[in-house]
């Protein structure tokens, strides 16, 4: 059975989490399969928007403990290797999620916590049942955070609230993850799938370019001083009014329809340009 399912649906690829047995824990058998995963989502030119979410009742309890507990035993660089490789590895997957042009949704619900939760900032919008909890628990066994929470939580939540979620490792509930700004829409959970679908598919149904612009001026504002955003933002923008989505929005602007906007050009790096 597949650590992850991959399905696609109208351009959506869903990245399903299908170990509800471990409450999709992360070892190395997780890890392969979402990097892998999230890979072929970013490399496939279909593909204009990504959802992340489970086939269980609970989003993703962290690390696999059992695994963590078993690399004790092995001799002493031996186990630190495997660390160190699962590691490069859940962090390789936060930057994937960064750096793919395509908008990342993810649907959460039941425990999100540990990785979890670090994987969920990590996408670029966040459904959430009304009834999720949320923890980031690593100083509650002696472990200092990954994939790049201790970067998107000050960011988030602020210095001293993201002190307080890493240091004290307290559990905090779904209203509290909207206030902060971890989460964008609460639903009941059995609508939280859906919800995130329907979000998905309206993204990939937009101006792919524009859109995969848009994410990589965001990212790229923390390194940028405001001079140097306010330009990024003119060469992108000149470069979303040359493309054809533009003319296609502009078309439909005035013929009061919807409009259909093409496939993203590929061999655009759309990262390159706003640079």
């Amino acid at each position: 059975m597949s650590a992850v399912l991959y399905e696609v649906d109208q351009n959506v690829a869903t990245l399903r989490l299908n170990q509800p047995k471990s409450l999709n824990a992360v070892n190395p058998t997780m890890i392969d399969a979402l990097l892998d995963a999230s890979s072929r989502a970013a490399d496939d030119p279909k593909i204009r928007a990504v959802l992340v979410c489970t086939t269980g009742k609970h989003f993703m309890a962290g690390g696999d403990l059992k695994w963590f507990q078993d690399q004790l035993a092995l001799p002493a660089q031996t186990c630190r290797e495997n660390y160190d490789a699962l590691l490069e590895k859940v962090q390789k997957l936060a930057l994937c999620f960064q750096a793919m042009e395509k908008p990342v949704v993810a649907a959460a619900q039941g425990a999100v916590a540990g990785f979890g939760l670090s994987l969920m900032i990590a996408a670029d919008l966040v459904v959430a049942a009304e009834d999720a909890y949320f923890t980031l628990a690593y100083s509650n066994i002696a472990l200092s955070p990954d994939g790049g929470a201790t970067w998107t939580l000050p960011r988030f939540a602020g210095l001293k609230k993201a002190m307080e979620i890493a240091l004290l490792g307290e559990r905090f509930d779904a209203p509290t993850a909207r206030t902060m700004g971890l989460v964008n829409r609460l639903y009941p959970a059995d609508q939280v799938d859906v919800e995130a679908k329907k979000l998905a598919v309206r993204l990939a149904a937009g101006p792919a370019q524009a859109i995969a612009r848009t994410k990589a001026l965001i990212n790229a504002s923390f390194d940028a001083s405001f001079k140097e955003q306010l330009l990024a933002e003119q060469n992108s923008f000149v470069g979303c009014a040359t493309h054809p989505d533009f003319a296609e929005g502009l078309a439909a602007f005035f013929q009061k329809r919807r409009p259909a906007y093409g496939s993203r050009d590929q061999e655009t790096d759309v990262r390159n340009q706003i640079s």
